[in-house]
């Protein structure tokens, strides 16, 4: 579990780095442009953080079912070969992800606004800008995001759901206590983590 609390603690630390320093310099002296090259660069670096961030939650989820409803095989199961190639596959595939929706944005050529109204690079605020007819980009970011989306929460769910008809069958109140306190500041971040994120996406879709 420390083990990933400890990538996942780098890894919001370049996913706040991405956003706050640009967002900081905008309110101290006023200049809210940004190149289209730092605007890629800036989308690229905050997918491939985020991407991290999601499959990250859901690993850690996974670790503690295995810790809580599989004790005795834990050190097999989350040994550190196997924390370490799930910390590199999650790397890949989040270079994967930004590489994908980066292709497909630098692709426009054509907008009819250069005004972004959001505080961060994100692909579906400048696809709405563009010129041209966008149903296929827009297919392609909201299907691959929303696997994103949607596959990790759906497995945090299914682990918390094993965790807690696990814990509800123990013996000792303090048992449970203990069991319970070990979940819930991953609780708290998964909430704070897609909270925001249907929070800002659904008001652009809104918008």
């Amino acid at each position: 579990m420390y083990f990933f609390l400890c990538n996942l603690t780098l890894v919001d630390m370049g996913f706040i780095s991405t956003t706050v320093p640009r967002i900081m310099v905008d309110i101290v002296i006023h200049f809210t442009v940004i190149s289209y090259a730092s605007f890629l660069n800036q989308m690229s670096l905050f997918l491939i953080f985020g991407c991290m961030d999601d499959l990250l939650l859901r690993v850690i989820a996974n670790d503690r079912f295995v810790a809580i409803c599989h004790p005795l095989h834990y050190k097999v199961i989350m040994n550190s070969h196997h924390c370490g190639f799930l910390v590199l596959a999650f790397f890949v595939i989040s270079l994967l992800y930004s590489f994908t929706q980066t292709l497909m944005v630098f692709r426009i050529t054509c907008f009819k606004s250069m005004n972004i109204y959001n505080f961060f690079c994100d692909p579906s605020q400048l696809l709405n800008l563009t010129c041209s007819d966008t149903f296929t980009h827009d297919m392609v970011v909201y299907l691959i995001g929303s696997m994103f989306g949607v596959f990790p929460m759906s497995g945090i769910l299914y682990s918390y759901y094993k965790v807690v008809s696990s814990i509800l069958r123990f013996p000792s109140p303090g048992g449970r206590y203990k069991a319970f306190s070990t979940c819930g500041s991953h609780l708290k971040v998964v909430c704070l983590l897609y909270g925001t994120a249907l929070g800002v996406y659904l008001n652009s879709v809104v918008i």
